[in-house]
């Protein structure tokens, strides 16, 4: 499931999975990923989130896994010299096509977009998921979810439920990984009836 064509996008390996629609919060401080912020911001460019698949966030460059999600910063701060404090917006998984490293430890990627999942409405089976996923959200502080919040939507649902429930990251990927909202939004149904919800 892919669209036409290929995308060139700095990445950015975190110990996070990123959905398309979530909100994620980043304090940037090492050179390469300050550079690449200020790309970003100047050209209205996205850049590459994936999961590390082996490495760690800070120092030598970390491998990361080959489906990550496209995000845009939409809101940015710098509180001091030297940290920039941002909000990214997730947008379109993607998959890795070639990856090579620039001297300065950023990798650069050729990618292909994937086609944006199937979304369907919720059903009565997966009414289960929109019902915690709306606990979770007004026991929340606010800005943890993009708002309006969008309960009628499995992908909108999956995807939110994916990125707050405890689960291993290695999870997280398996579902970002998934094509079709309503398979992501079953597991998750699975999940949440076994613990007692």
């Amino acid at each position: 499931m892919s669209e036409a064509g290929a995308a060139a996008l700095a990445l950015f390996p975190l110990q996070t999975v990123l959905f398309p629609g979530g909100r994620l919060p980043l304090r940037i401080f090492e050179q390469r990923y300050l550079e690449m912020a200020k790309a970003c911001l100047r050209d209205g460019a996205r850049f590459g989130v994936c999961l590390i698949r082996e490495g760690r966030e800070v120092g030598e460059p970390a491998l990361p896994e080959d489906i990550g999600c496209t995000a845009r910063i939409v809101e940015w701060d710098m509180p001091q010299l030297g940290l920039l404090q941002v909000v990214a917006r997730g947008e379109q998984r993607f998959r890795i096509r070639s990856r090579r490293v620039q001297p300065d430890g950023l990798a650069l990627a050729e990618v292909e977009i994937l086609a944006a999942e199937g979304d369907a409405p919720i059903d009565a089976q997966a009414d289960l998921c929109a019902r915690v996923l709306r606990r979770i959200v007004e026991a929340a502080p606010a800005g943890l979810v993009e708002t309006p919040p969008r309960f009628d939507s499995a992908a909108w649902v999956s995807a939110r439920l994916a990125e707050l429930l405890p689960l291993s990251l290695a999870s997280k990927q398996r579902l970002l990984e998934m094509d079709e909202a309503r398979d992501r939004l079953e597991v998750l149904r699975r999940l949440i009836s076994s613990s007692g919800q």
